[in-house]
């Protein structure tokens, strides 16, 4: 018997029972569009956040105390990053082109009866270059003329919580009870690696976060830029070298760790890859679930048509034909559900990233590989209840009540 007239047999069969075929199809939809949409908002938090990354430059370049653990607690290096370190590095390192100290502090900024709870950052000038930060409008401070001075550079987020209707240039904020005049606004940036606001920012010397506000000669972390993508490695090198020159250090363990920006891409990546495995694994679960409810169906299917396939039998089909037969219909079944299910999850996919605003990225991959596991289920599932029916003897069939 020649495929055609199989599942033209078969597609009557399932006809025949629309509720039963609606409800066996409904568990593969679902399946399948929720493993789309998993999907989908796994590779597109990945592909947000590596966009996000890669803008801020992929030649930055973070260097902070090493950490590791004992006894199961964090544990931080001793030795602390100094102004020292910084200025051994921007005179010595020749595969950078940039250096700032990150030097931070929590509280709120306030202007009248406007607040913004807003960290204050300790930066150099070169920050901005680093992090891809523009002006625009007023200055930014310098290093040398400025360097305890009391003023700021601030973002729009910033902007709009602080002077929703004046200009802020020459204004001043008060953090902490010390007033900081404003000489320069940033232009907009948008979401960070982590989805934080890169807006949300207030920026002044480091030297007068270290010695106004926090009252120490500790760096928490130093920024660099490297002077080109292919010199990451060399310039990560050498800065290490540098510090460990300056303190002598001959310990078995580096004092500090030098993290590369492809090194936080490559991390978070995998990092999402795995987030995007789990959930995939869990939506999964409903298409096992869809795939066993074929089963059930064609068992039912199986028990109630016994004497059909007798009398099919009798007048000459084959075992392999009534295999074919209801094999056919547990495939439709599931490429049918495959097919309004992978519809269904692209189409969730886009409401989820219009509505909520959220990166949502469907994959050709994802629809080929879910179609493909939408046949494998309907021949797995369908298989041991078709090659029970091609079992059947003729004799016994027929006498089936």
């Amino acid at each position: 018997m020649n495929p055609l007239t199989l599942a033209k047999i078969a597609i009557r069969a399932l006809l025949r029972n629309r509720m039963r075929t609606f409800l066996s199809v409904l568990g593969i939809v679902i399946g399948v569009a929720a493993v789309i949409t998993m999907v989908a908002m796994g590779e597109g938090s990945k592909k947000s956040i590596k966009e996000q990354m890669t803008a801020m430059g992929t030649n930055a370049i973070i260097i902070m105390p090493n950490q590791s653990r004992r006894g199961g607690v964090q544990m931080e290096s001793s030795e602390m990053l100094e102004e020292a370190d910084l200025i051994a590095i921007r005179e010595n390192a020749t595969y950078i082109d940039g250096v700032s100290p990150m030097v931070t502090v929590g509280g709120q900024a306030i202007v009248g009866n406007n607040n913004s709870p807003t960290s204050l950052s300790g930066v150099s000038a070169d920050y901005l270059k680093i992090r891809n930060y523009e002006i625009a409008d007023g200055v930014m401070f310098d290093d040398v003329t400025d360097r305890m001075a009391k003023v700021c550079v601030i973002g729009q987020t910033v902007v709009k919580n602080l002077f929703p209707d004046a200009e802020p240039i020459g204004k001043t904020i008060r953090y902490k009870s010390i007033p900081l005049k404003v000489i320069g606004t940033l232009k907009a940036k948008g979401s960070g690696d982590f989805g934080q606001d890169q807006d949300d920012v207030i920026f002044t010397p480091y030297q007068t976060v270290m010695k106004r506000f926090n009252a120490t000669t500790n760096i928490r972390q130093i920024y660099a830029n490297s002077i080109g993508e292919g010199y990451a490695q060399k310039a990560t090198e050498e800065i290490m070298g540098i510090l460990k020159e300056r303190r002598s250090w001959t310990k078995p363990t580096d004092p500090f760790r030098v993290f590369t920006q492809e090194e936080m891409i490559q991390m978070v990546t995998s990092t999402s890859d795995l987030l995007s495995l789990v959930l995939t694994a869990i939506a999964g679960i409903s298409l096992f679930v869809g795939g066993i409810g074929i089963m059930n169906i064609m068992y039912v299917s199986v028990t109630e048509r016994t004497k059909e396939i007798g009398l099919r039998m009798a007048i000459g089909a084959r075992g392999r034909d009534i295999l074919l037969q209801f094999l056919f219909e547990s495939v439709i079944i599931s490429l049918l559900g495959g097919a309004i299910g992978i519809a269904l999850g692209i189409a969730a996919s886009e409401t989820v990233k219009f509505a909520m605003n959220w990166p949502m990225s469907v994959s050709v991959t994802s629809v080929i590989v879910s179609f493909g596991v939408c046949f494998a289920t309907g021949v797995f599932f369908g298989w041991y209840p078709a090659r029970k029916a091609s079992r059947l003897d003729p004799i016994e069939a027929l006498r089936y009540e």
